[in-house]
């Protein structure tokens, strides 16, 4: 199922991606349904709100009442989770990305955090902030927490994954690279350095997100391409290792790393500058494009 957050004349709405169009959860009474407004509210019911929102989806397909279904094209998308409770980002997680970096394999994850005020949606134009000339890309595959997880084993972690969404790292490299001490959350918790969309993709569509193409483009030019099954530290593994720390909640994301092609480490490197567009793709969930602007 295509989970999706958008636009409509009630303010940000919860809904399923049925084809071309989106059915609104939220216009069929919530009495009727027992379905919440929010992503990480649905996320938290389970099995039983994905049973209760194909009941939903099912009827208004047949019965096209009026604004419970409409077309795709024609409602702006926001994040799927506009505010997550937490976005923990994954430095160096596949092994191409490591070898063009020139390190070895850690042997636990390196995490930092993307603070959620950064957390745009789909088709956002990004600004360029002051200081800033090395501003990078990476796709990253993020996991959608969807049950409450606290030490949990890694046999089990995927029961506790809700569902997957394209998530873009945007980082400024100068403050994650070139000053002491580096300042990795600063770099990539700027204002708009988190575009993520278009939809969540449930985890019983997608299973463990491993077999995955992920791929960059910037103004048509292809500049990642990759496969999750080239994880250093697997979906199961990041949320067995985070949750031993830290509860992870409903509606939390965990940015799962970028593969080799960032523009940081390209020969010569390549940085984002205003009127690029990028577009990202991951396999079975689809495409999520970002637009770079100057600061007003």
């Amino acid at each position: 199922m295509r989970l999706a957050t958008f636009v409509s004349s009630r303010g940000p709405c919860l809904g399923v991606v049925s084809g071309e169009e989106v059915v609104d959860l939220g216009a069929v009474s919530s009495e009727t349904t027992g379905l919440p407004a929010t992503m990480a509210e649905f996320l938290a019911l389970g099995a039983h709100g994905l049973d209760a929102a194909r009941h939903v989806v099912e009827r208004a397909l047949k019965e096209r009442s009026a604004g419970a279904v409409q077309a795709l094209a024609a409602v702006k998308l926001l994040a799927p989770i506009p505010r997550p409770g937490k976005v923990i980002g994954v430095g160096l997680n596949y092994n191409d990305h490591a070898a063009e970096v020139g390190r070895p394999k850690q042997s636990i994850p390196r995490l930092f955090v993307k603070v959620s005020s950064s957390v745009v949606g789909p088709d956002a134009a990004v600004a360029i902030p002051p200081n800033v000339s090395k501003l990078d890309f990476e796709v990253e595959l993020a996991v959608v927490i969807g049950k409450r997880a606290t030490r949990v084993k890694e046999a089990d972690a995927i029961g506790y994954v809700g569902g997957y969404t394209i998530l873009n790292d945007l980082s400024a490299r100068e403050f994650q690279f070139d000053v002491t001490p580096a300042q990795t959350s600063l770099a990539k918790s700027m204002d708009g350095f988190c575009p993520m969309g278009p939809w969540i993709v449930t985890a019983d569509e997608l299973g463990d997100g491993s077999g995955l193409g992920v791929r960059t483009w910037v103004n048509g030019d292809k500049m990642q391409d990759g496969t999750t099954s080239d994880l250093i530290f697997s979906v199961a593994a990041l949320v067995a290792y985070i949750s031993r720390y830290m509860t992870l909640e409903p509606g939390d994301v965990i940015a799962t790393g970028t593969p080799a092609g960032v523009g940081a480490f390209r020969k010569p490197p390549l940085f984002l500058k205003s009127g690029d567009r990028i577009k990202l793709e991951i396999d079975r969930i689809g495409v999520l494009e970002t637009t770079i602007k100057n600061a007003d």
